[in-house]
């Protein structure tokens, strides 16, 4: 990951330039920290794209049967109160929160953070960087996190007001709770895929 920080007192990146920046960088992955700074991801290896699309499977069986929202990809950006311009690996939005944006909002940057996130770590990922970013998502309203680190087994669940919890091992089972009702993620299972 790259980092930029473009002062505002130099070069104004209000939402609509930013947009207009991602528009015309179609293959690279653009954030806006709640700082201003700039962050450019590289695309993910190998090993991280064959997780996020197995991952993608379980979630789309759940919601075929809940029906309680949408999910999105990683290409997805999400702008959240503090005015940061965030992109997560999955996110999923309730039905009813979805449906009160108009048209402009889906659209662009839908301004609206997720009830669920998911960050999926790869090998050119910090740890510390996607940790601050799971904080900015739960700061910015999101109720449920995780941060997996498949490669070291260890997976960091995330929501508001509570520790952050810590599981490891393959015999975690990660449980959707109140967010995604019923849903569980079974790490042994992932890994067998």
């Amino acid at each position: 990951m790259i980092s930029l920080w473009i002062p505002e007192s130099i070069i104004p990146i209000d939402d609509g330039v930013f947009l207009e920046i991602c528009r015309k960088n179609p293959d690279n992955r653009i954030e806006r920290t709640k700082k201003g700074e700039i962050l450019l991801m590289a695309p993910t290896g190998g090993e991280t794209g064959k997780w996020n699309f197995e991952l993608n499977y379980f979630f789309k069986i759940w919601n075929k049967n809940k029906k309680l929202g949408l999910f999105f990809d990683s290409s997805t950006a999400f702008r959240l109160p503090s005015t940061a311009i965030r992109s997560p690996d999955l996110a999923f939005i309730s039905s009813a929160r979805w449906t009160a944006l108009n048209k402009w909002e889906k659209e662009s940057f839908p301004p609206i953070c997720p009830d669920f996130i998911l960050e999926l770590r790869s090998k050119t990922d910090k740890l510390t960087d996607l940790q601050s970013k799971m904080e900015e998502w739960i700061e910015g309203g999101c109720k449920l996190g995780w941060l997996l680190d498949i490669e070291n087994l260890q997976f960091y669940i995330y929501k508001s007001e509570v520790e952050i919890q810590v599981l490891e091992g393959k015999d975690v089972i990660l449980n959707g709770g109140d967010v995604l009702p019923d849903f569980y993620l079974s790490i042994e299972e992932l890994l067998n895929q």
